[in-house]
């Protein structure tokens, strides 16, 4: 069951995207006392903010929730839209009771061994709390050299408005994953020029990739995790996918890469060897970072600066889970971290109430 005003709780689930709906849905069926706190205005997770020119047809492997198949989408739909009526239509269908929009703010040590979460609309303690909070959050902004100089446009992935924006405008595209392809191919069709630059050379994946591709993926993933390492997505690990539109976009030099610039000017971008293209946009698509944040005071993070983690535990406080962070950070793997860590809670509860000591 849920509560409906702050107060004691035997688990927090903070942010509702496919980690925080998942880990609610297994909180549910195995009825502990919870509540499930997020800070967007509706149902969607991230999704909800994503651009409207990423229709549904585009979407590389959303898997459905626990319990809810999504069915029938139109690909034409942007999958803002589609995926945000799925998660509230999958909130109604399990009665999952969203608190929103609830800003959490710190997570500290409470009284008799109890978490304290402090929040924009009071406060509640718990005996465990599922963080699945995501990423999106927390744009990465890289730095160089003459960045504040730039006369142009500066934007992230976070804020990419769709091609229309981008007509006419000679626009430079930092960043070597799925989404900066997606942001050339698009705004190739209605810009001036197009560059594009990445750190390393960008690594295109032909064929198929099965189970055994994935696991392979998600172990490169874990291992940093468990070594206490800031977590990388499992997508920069497996390779950029070839589709039609990508050849198409190799074939046309649309995908012609460049090695990152080494100061930006008024003007454009420069390299070291004295060459410079001009641009009037920049749009960094250089991904996102955990938003974790609010679990500073608890003091979880390793000398590497991730937070180490086994299964969906933090080794540092193992009333903290993890859900949708490092190798969980796919929709079906955080559909299955969901269900690990409420298995996880179920046994912490259990030794709690036989008075067991808590590792």
């Amino acid at each position: 069951m849920t509560r409906n005003a702050a107060g004691d709780v035997d688990v927090v689930v903070v942010g509702a995207g496919q980690a925080g709906l998942s880990s609610a849905y297994h909180l549910t069926r195995a009825e502990i006392d919870h509540v499930v706190l997020d800070h967007a205005p509706r149902p969607g997770g991230a999704w909800q903010f994503r651009w409207p020119s990423l229709t549904y047809g585009k979407v590389h492997g959303m898997h459905a929730l626990p319990g809810l198949e999504l069915t029938g989408a139109d690909p034409l739909r942007p999958s803002s839209q589609v995926v945000g009526e799925y998660f509230a239509a999958y909130e109604d269908r399990f009665d999952l009771r969203v608190h929103r929009p609830v800003d959490v703010s710190a997570v500290r040590e409470g009284d008799a061994g109890r978490l304290r979460v402090e929040t924009s609309v009071g406060i509640w303690t718990a005996r465990a709390l599922i963080n699945a909070t995501g990423t999106w959050d927390r744009p990465f902004w890289p730095r160089y050299p003459g960045q504040e100089t730039f006369r142009g446009r500066q934007l992230h992935t976070a804020n990419y408005p769709g091609p229309q924006e981008f007509a006419g405008a000679r626009v430079v595209v930092v960043g070597g994953g799925t989404s900066a392809v997606q942001h050339l191919l698009e705004i190739a069709e209605v810009a001036a020029g197009t560059t594009w630059v990445t750190r390393r050379p960008p690594v295109f994946r032909d064929g198929s990739f099965g189970e055994a591709e994935g696991r392979a993926a998600v172990a490169q993933v874990d291992e940093r995790v468990r070594q206490g390492l800031p977590p990388q997505s499992v997508v920069s690990v497996t390779g950029l996918p070839l589709n039609d539109a990508v050849r198409a976009g190799l074939a046309s030099g649309v995908l012609d890469r460049r090695p990152v610039f080494d100061r930006i000017t008024p003007a454009g971008v420069a390299w070291a060897d004295g060459s410079h293209v001009d641009a009037d946009v920049i749009l960094w698509a250089t991904g996102f970072r955990a938003a974790v944040d609010h679990l500073a005071p608890l003091r979880l993070r390793e000398p590497g600066g991730g937070i180490r983690v086994e299964g969906t535990r933090a080794v540092r406080d193992g009333r903290i889970h993890l859900v949708g962070y490092g190798p969980s950070a796919s929709t079906v793997g955080a559909n299955r971290a969901g269900g690990a860590a409420v298995r996880e809670i179920r046994r912490l509860l259990s030794r709690e109430t036989a008075g067991a000591p808590v590792g």
